[in-house]
């Protein structure tokens, strides 16, 4: 069943469709992924067979693509926020800039070998809601 994804980046000045069936969401714990999201892994659907559309701010969007490499970063030149981007015929969505809950679960860790010292029994942190008052 084909499916359809919309989202956008944090600044709402880039908008965009996909379709496709998503085969794999990873969370990908490898150093070239931290390095672009600044964090302990990227969260992706990997969709073959897609169609991206820019809804709007196409003029909004750059790419930068590691030489030597396929790994390709997509992102909004005003707020930074990652964009879907193809790696050779796969798409890469990051989850989080959907707008609406893909109704789908990881599939797995990647990269395990390169996770950060930082990210382990991350479950035994203490976990709030909302932002906690400061000390």
């Amino acid at each position: 069943m084909t499916q359809t994804f919309s989202g956008s980046c944090l600044c709402g000045g880039v908008a965009y469709e996909v379709t496709g069936n998503a085969s794999e969401f990873f969370l990908c714990h490898c150093s070239r992924c931290q390095n672009a999201c600044g964090s302990a892994h990227t969260s992706n659907l990997l969709i073959e067979s897609a169609t991206l559309s820019w809804v709007k701010g196409e003029e909004n969007i750059t790419s930068f693509t590691l030489p030597e490499t396929l790994f390709t970063r997509t992102f909004c030149t005003n707020c930074g926020s990652p964009l879907p981007s193809f790696e050779a015929d796969l798409l890469i969505v990051p989850a989080g800039s959907l707008s609406d809950d893909p109704d789908l679960r990881p599939t797995a860790h990647i990269y395990m070998g390169s996770r950060a010292g930082w990210d382990n029994h991350l479950e035994q942190v203490d976990a709030y809601d909302e932002l906690p008052e400061v000390l």
